[in-house]
């Protein structure tokens, strides 16, 4: 299945399980960005190896936040893929987040405004 058809068949099925208009559009935008770079192959012509490659170059300008979204979609639809049977394994099942930074506690930052806290 073209990876165009295999975002059309998740779009609708996270329609149903009720995924926020905004939760799908910025999806939307990941799915053509995958298009962009790989075109509209075959969704099982995308190894591991391939995800990682695109994930990489992706990480080059974006940052940890966003390149985390962009590994959170992938993860998704091709669990569903997998899931729904269109692929026989899921290449993006061993891809991990990047580490984020954590933020200060809210009782540093409270310190931080009014030290006499």
């Amino acid at each position: 299945m073209l990876l165009l058809r295999t975002w059309e068949l998740y779009e609708s099925d996270k329609k149903i399980e009720g995924f926020s208009p905004q939760t799908l559009k910025a999806y939307k935008l990941q799915s053509k960005l995958l298009i962009q770079y790989f075109d509209d192959v075959n969704i099982e012509s995308l190894t591991t190896d391939r995800l990682k490659e695109y994930l990489a170059k992706s990480s080059e300008h974006l940052k940890p936040s966003s390149l985390a979204h962009r590994i959170r979609f992938i993860k998704s639809i091709f669990r569903w893929s997998h899931n729904e049977g269109h692929i026989p394994k899921n290449p993006a099942a061993k891809i991990k987040e990047p580490k984020q930074g954590r933020g200060l506690p809210q009782q540093s930052l409270l310190k931080l405004k009014h030290p006499l806290v």
